[in-house]
Formats: C-alpha cells, structure tokens, sequence
C-alpha cells in the first residue's frame, strides 16, 4: 500500500512501471543504461479513488491521459533508474493529492469602495493632465 492522503492509498498492484534508455545528452552511458522510467496508473478503474477524486484527476492530468483512462508518468530528469522511479511515483502522488484537496471557496462578489473609485478618477485625472502636456504647443 501506497498513501497518498489519510484517506486514501494506492494498491503496488495498480501501478506498473517499464524502463526504456533516456533521451539527450550523456555519452556513452545513455546508450546501455535504462534510465527512463514510464509510469502507467489505471486512473478510469482505480478501485482505490473515490469518485470525485477519479474525475478531477482526470482534469488534471490533461495530454498525460490516454483514451482508455491510464495516466502515463514519464521520468528521465535522473541519471539513476531508482531516482527517476522515485521522482515519477511523487509526481504521480502529488497530482492525486492536488485531485483529492478540496475545491476553493467561491468567490464573493464585492463592489468597489467609494474612496478606491476617488482615487482610481484622481489618478486617470493626472494621468491624462500628463499626456495633455506632450501635445504642440499652442501657436497664439
């Protein structure tokens, strides 16, 4: 078991991982080492994600979710298999939690205060009493 938030942990089952060599720069080593690490979780048949929290994580994994619903994970910013796998799990881990935090209170409507509307006219006032000035001179 993997926990994510006190409410909710992710079987070892549901998450599988392969190991491909990673993309750029590294010099010999890049070509004989598996580094990258791709982490696929089944986000659509998760039977560890409440409802709600399988629809905004969703949302939020965006292009990273394929058409059958499995988020793709991809980590190679390591030169460590075991870093890159640790670094793909906490990513993971941490867009579960953003999709588990409660959404914000809405937003009250407010009106502006007498004294912010004064201020916002006096300062539009000099502004144009400024711009005024750069005109030609008048030829009398």
């Amino acid at each position: 078991m993997i926990p994510v938030t006190p409410h909710i942990a992710l079987l070892d089952s549901e998450i599988s991982e392969e190991f491909a060599r990673a993309s750029g720069p590294g010099g010999q080593n890049v070509n004989k080492v598996e580094t990258a690490v791709r982490l696929r979780f089944d986000v659509a048949h998760s039977p560890s994600l409440p409802p709600g929290v399988r629809a905004r994580l969703a949302r939020l994994a965006g292009r990273r979710l394929t058409r059958d619903g499995v988020l793709l994970i991809i980590a190679q910013r390591f030169r460590t298999q075991e870093r890159n796998r640790a670094d793909a799990l906490e990513r993971l881990l941490e867009l579960i939690r953003e999709a588990a935090a409660p959404p914000p209170p809405p937003r009250k409507a407010t009106k502006p205060t007498f004294g912010s509307k004064i201020r916002r006219l006096e300062g539009k006032k000099l502004r144009s009493d400024v711009k005024a000035m750069r005109g030609r001179p008048d030829a009398d």
